[in-house]
């Protein structure tokens, strides 16, 4: 295939440094009694909203936000983010400014919006919910405000598919219309158990707003599509715990057999600011007991939500369903850090008889260690597909602009796609996560890079028409031009703008032909102990100022022998990038302005000062989900069958 070399100087010019929208484009300055006029006005119209905002009356307390109201469907300035001061984690970026962050057109909102991600037709999405497969289909659920493309009024939207990926949507399984959950149905987990009943567990903010555990079931579990709910009717069926912060006490898991006849299921938590896992035992899920102690704690990393406690084969072969265990496995604990905004996890042992679970490795035990994924995600959760024998996760993909823009274009949040969940049988220290094959199933035609050669200092093109919807894998192998030199550079650094001696290299992403926008994915590698990082730079994603833009990365293991090898899903405004087959994620979440559309290209960069780098591609172009209603003539034979 074609491709275009940009060589800048033998001596190296690292690539082109445009404004990494930290601030505003300057303006002319104003003259004379023309500024100080309009500062004034602006001044005092800043004093005019903060007092407004202060004559508005207190909500009182475990008051529901009217779905009508300003807070609803209007931004205005937060000093805090949504769902803080309501007991759950961040779902909003604080906004001084009630107007749009940038000149955002109508053409920008609408590239924003993915084509083959998840994501419902409009308003506000946030966790995953209760994934599982029935009787033919996969079905997910996911928190959702009907009202606004912001947080509140969180309702369970039900989406159903054959292969993960043609979602269709569904009526609303769980709405907030109880005592125990009006103020927000939250995150929950389906358990189905030897008879194929199914448990729905889930957390439900009360009246009060005191964090409470609620069971529901189908009304009708012959129905493929499950589209009527039943709430047990003496729910709640768990509430916090003596002593315990009531709006600590969420997210129950999938549960899990322990001794005959009896069922376990996990509550994130904390106290004194560690992080903690209770565990309660039941027989019929509706009465349970709080097991002594933890199944385990970490100092220091607050808040556990969104917990998940999970086998996975030491072969590394197949998934395994949630009660599996014994001579090899392992259990995987993860949790989702309320304080740092992560979902971070740790390998261990899992002794059924104490209920304990430890860390393969204390050093880096949950929390401190590893990251299911090093970008922006939050809110993960798994589930087992007996149909494959696979372990399936589920990941919330969060905005990061402005609330005014994201009501502005009436929607806000993406989920992954999903992806199978493995030990790693050659690391042996980590797990590995790969898009789920049927992503597959939606590749177009495919062009083939074999052994392009990129020399320090370079940029080459790749002629793959609009990069906007992408699956790329891509290999490379390195030749060094120095002997003997030390590489000891640690971490992502300041993004692929920060060079050294083995790096960064790799892709640019979602860029316009004059650089003017682009985000690096890349390898920076060390000779030395510190290993090799993989890393995603969104400094210069994005001309607007307002947006997130964030250097991620993490450590990736690569055996003797590995090349270096990454494999992307490009969709529009979100990039997932994997590393070494998947032992290290990056999400990326992106707001360009100008490399949109046709305009968005797709370039080698090797940003190294002393290594050629050789890259074998293989970039398919990647077609539409088009996900859409189910149809109603379709959900009424189903539901009648």
């Amino acid at each position: 295939m074609e491709v275009n070399s940009s060589s800048h100087s033998p001596f190296y010019t690292p690539l082109p440094d445009h404004p990494t929208g930290s601030e505003a484009p300057r303006s002319r300055p104003l003259k004379g009694f023309a500024g100080i006029l309009a500062s004034v006005i602006f001044l005092l119209s800043l004093v005019a909203v903060i007092i407004s905002q202060s004559q508005e009356p207190l909500p009182k307390e475990g008051a529901v936000p009217n779905s009508s109201s300003q807070n609803q469907n209007a931004a205005v300035p937060r000093s805090l983010p949504r769902g803080v001061a309501e007991g759950v984690s961040a779902k909003s970026n604080p906004t001084f400014l009630a107007e749009l962050s940038y000149n955002w057109t109508n053409a920008m909102f609408s590239w924003q919006r993915t084509a083959y991600h998840f994501q419902p037709q409009k308003n506000w999405m946030n966790d995953p919910d209760g994934p599982l497969f029935h009787k033919g289909w996969y079905h997910l659920f996911y928190q959702y405000n009907p009202d606004s493309a912001v947080w509140g009024n969180i309702t369970w939207g039900h989406a159903v598919s054959k292969d993960l990926i043609h979602w269709l949507y569904l009526p609303f399984a769980l709405v907030p219309d109880q005592w125990y959950d009006i103020g927000g149905v939250w995150t929950g987990s389906a358990t189905i158990l030897p008879d194929g009943q199914i448990i729905m567990l889930y957390t439900g903010d009360t009246y009060n707003s005191v964090q409470v555990q609620n069971l529901a079931y189908p009304a009708n579990p012959s129905d493929p599509l499950l589209l009527d709910w039943v709430k047990y009717p003496d729910n709640p069926v768990l509430t916090p715990p003596s002593g315990m912060n009531p709006n600590e006490f969420r997210d129950p898991t999938t549960a899990w057999t322990g001794p005959p006849g009896t069922w376990r299921i996990m509550i994130g938590s904390t106290v004194n600011e560690a992080g903690v896992a209770l565990v309660f035992q039941t027989t019929d899920f509706t009465n349970y007991t709080l097991l002594d102690g933890y199944l385990h704690s970490v100092p220091g990393t607050g808040m556990w939500e969104c917990v998940d406690f999970y086998p996975v084969a030491i072969n590394g072969s197949v998934g395994l369903d949630n009660s599996e265990g014994g001579p090899g496995t392992k259990r995987v604990l993860k949790a989702s850090l309320d304080d740092k905004k992560i979902d971070v996890y740790a390998l261990g042992a899992y002794d059924p008889v104490a209920d304990k679970w430890t860390p393969d490795n204390p050093e880096e035990d949950v929390g401190i260690g590893l990251r299911v994924d090093y970008g922006k995600y939050y809110a993960s959760k798994t589930f087992f597909d007996p149909v494959q024998r696979r372990r399936i996760l589920f990941g919330w993909i969060n905005e990061t602009d402005t609330e005014s823009d994201d009501l502005e274009k009436g929607w806000a949040s993406v989920q992954t796609i999903p992806r199978t969940v493995l030990f790693d049988n050659k690391t042996g220290t980590n797990i590995v996560q790969w898009p789920v094959e049927e992503v597959k199933s939606l590749r177009l035609n495919s062009m083939v890079f074999e052994e392009v050669v990129v020399g320090p200092g370079e940029i080459v093109q790749l002629d793959v028409g609009s990069a906007t919807q992408l699956d790329i894998t891509a290999e490379f192998e390195a030749e060094y031009l120095e002997s003997n030199s030390t590489d000891d550079f640690s971490g992502c650094g300041a993004g692929a703008i920060d060079r050294s001696t083995y790096g960064p290299f790799g892709l640019l992403v979602i860029a316009d032909q004059s650089l003017s926008e682009l985000t690096p994915v890349y390898f920076r590698p060390s000779n030395t102990t510190n290993g090799t990082y993989f890393c995603a730079d969104e400094s210069r994603s994005s001309l607007a100022p307002d947006v997130t833009k964030a250097v991620y990365g993490g450590k990736v293991p690569v055996l003797d022998g590995e090349n270096l090898s990454m494999r992307l899903l490009v969709d529009h405004s979100v990039v997932e990038s994997f590393a070494q087959g998947g032992r290290t994620v990056i999400t990326s979440r992106i707001y360009p302005t100008e490399a949109i559309y046709a305009a968005a290209k797709l370039f080698l960069f090797n940003n190294a000062t002393g290594i050629t780098v050789k890259a074998t591609l293989t970039v398919w172009q990647v077609n539409s989900a088009f996900i859409h209603p189910f149809p109603l003539d379709q959900i009424e034979k189903y539901s009648s069958a």
